[in-house]
């Protein structure tokens, strides 16, 4: 509930600029009281949560939302990380940026930074599927018909490709059983 505001002005934002889906979407917001830790500056988990704003207002700008949402296709977050250089403090602003930077058979990969005077503070790679309404997975292949992109030529970074095997966790309907060595 804390981010319902900044979620409710995105959403007012569906009309505002045209973007290309590759495109570099820039927010700019401030530290607000409610986002604050007990250290005093942005809590971690906040971070993440206003990038969601990032992915969604990249995603209705671009009038991919709007597509995917009538083919019944929804996103989901298959993994993320994140590395924090600086503090984002009370009141502070900063700009949000957010950019594919490529694309599985499966899923699409966003690079999101926290900004401030051009110097990163923080910066978040993710993985994101899409899944169907009616129950099952959407391709990247898929996503891309409807959403009537190209994502040819825009391979992972080998880095990326390398995250990406390194923290995937099996299947939903494989066993994962908790066992710590």
């Amino acid at each position: 509930m804390h981010l319902i505001f900044r979620t409710f002005l995105v959403w007012l934002r569906r009309n505002g600029p045209r973007l290309d889906p590759h495109d570099v979407g820039r927010m700019t917001f401030r530290v607000l009281p409610t986002d604050l830790d007990v250290l005093g500056h942005m809590n971690n988990g906040v971070y993440l949560s206003i990038m969601d704003l990032g992915r969604m207002d990249l995603l209705q700008r671009s009038g991919v939302w709007s597509r995917l949402l009538r083919a019944g296709f929804f996103p989901v977050m298959a993994d993320e990380t994140i590395s924090f250089r600086r503090s984002l403090m009370p009141w502070q602003r900063f700009t949000l940026e957010t950019r594919i930077v490529g694309y599985d058979a499966k899923a699409v990969y966003v690079e999101q930074r926290m900004v401030v005077a051009g110097e990163i503070y923080a910066r978040a790679t993710t993985r994101g599927r899409f899944v169907k309404k009616s129950g099952g997975t959407v391709t990247t292949a898929e996503v891309a018909e409807v959403a009537g992109i190209d994502i040819s030529g825009r391979p992972l970074p080998e880095w990326v490709a390398r995250w990406a095997s390194d923290v995937a966790l099996p299947a939903a309907r494989a066993a994962a059983p908790s066992e710590w060595d």
